[in-house]
């Protein structure tokens, strides 16, 4: 009985641990130096704001700016937003938009290859949301084979590495996590 209860205790201490540092897991910022940005698709604020600035700090000298093509806001298709963004930028010869028109981060590193041809980059860097580097970073290793480093766009009001302190850092940990795992366990070996 005594031994059942310590590994009890010992199960529930691992839980417990595992829980409290799923959200730094999930975060990888390592940016290098490469040919060419890819900013994923999805989220239109934090992350072109992130690849400008890298592309300002001399990260890569291209911007690819992933794009939803079948999605719209009203009336106005993202992709026809996203040229009149960068037109009014200061980078915008350094940019160029590709639209995506996968629903999956496995779908849009193979709609990426489309983006990259004859480019002859090896060296990519990915711009995602934080809680999302780790999976994008596994994805792309995996479906399109080259030398990656990611970049953490943050959005506070979004997620948090203390993800138990704010509902909403909770939601995004829990979905996140629950994404990475069904990846490494299920979708990579498809």
């Amino acid at each position: 009985m005594a031994k059942m209860r310590v590994v009890f205790i010992l199960g529930g201490l691992f839980v417990v641990g595992l829980g409290a540092t799923s959200g730094r897991f999930l975060v990888v910022n390592q940016p290098r130096k490469s040919e060419v940005m890819v900013v994923l698709a999805g989220e239109t604020n934090r992350r072109p704001a992130r690849g400008l600035e890298l592309l300002d700090q001399g990260y890569a000298s291209r911007m690819i700016l992933d794009v939803p093509a079948d999605s719209k806001i009203y009336q106005w298709n993202e992709v026809e937003i996203a040229r009149k963004y960068v037109e009014g930028l200061p980078q915008a010869g350094s940019i160029t938009i590709c639209p995506i028109y996968a629903h999956s981060t496995r779908d849009e590193a193979q709609e990426v290859s489309r983006c990259l041809e004859g480019s002859g980059a090896r060296r990519i860097l990915l711009v995602t949301s934080d809680f999302h580097t780790r999976r994008a970073l596994s994805i792309f290793n995996r479906v399109l084979p080259a030398d990656y480093s990611v970049a953490a766009a943050f959005d506070p009001r979004e997620f948090g590495v203390q993800w138990w302190r704010h509902r909403e850092w909770a939601k995004t940990n829990l979905v996140e996590y629950t994404k990475f795992v069904w990846w490494e366990l299920i979708d990579r070996w498809r």
